[in-house]
């Protein structure tokens, strides 16, 4: 990596990270530095890729999708499940794992009974073993 992050960096992605949405000018206020220079500095971790996007988390719970499962199969049709994990609104991740299950899908849905629906229509895919979460800890976490 050829930019090194610095406390400055961090206290501004650290600003990102818990509200997407703030304005180049509270966040100048928040880290006491002018917006021009809080600006470049964005942009700088924009091109470099440390930042990579900006996004809005969802309270599933509240849209009714509130029962977190984590299924590990193993199939050598992975493009087929790749393009299946695209298309199921289900799917919230998909993840290439090592061991002796090779993807790990985690899916949300609004029911056992959905899940269950989800599961059928995994089958043809190969064996699987699903882990359904019985309390978030915590999610999204911040990473600085």
């Amino acid at each position: 990596m050829d930019h090194l992050i610095d406390d400055i960096d961090k206290k501004i992605m650290q600003l990102l990270q818990h509200h997407a949405r703030m304005s180049i000018s509270q966040i100048s206020k928040e880290i006491s530095m002018s917006q021009p220079s809080v600006k470049e500095r964005i942009l700088k971790l924009e091109e470099k890729k440390i930042i990579s996007g900006y996004g809005t988390i969802f309270n599933l719970r509240e849209m009714n999708r509130g029962t977190t499962t984590f299924i590990l199969i193993k199939t050598e049709r992975c493009q087929e499940l790749v393009d299946f994990c695209k298309e199921a609104r289900e799917v919230t991740d998909l993840f290439r794992i090592s061991g002796e299950f090779n993807y790990l899908i985690q899916v949300q849905t609004a029911s056992i009974e959905e899940l269950a629906e989800f599961q059928d229509s995994l089958v043809e895919l190969g064996p699987s073993k699903s882990h359904i979460s019985m309390k978030n800890i915590f999610e999204n976490r911040i990473l600085l």
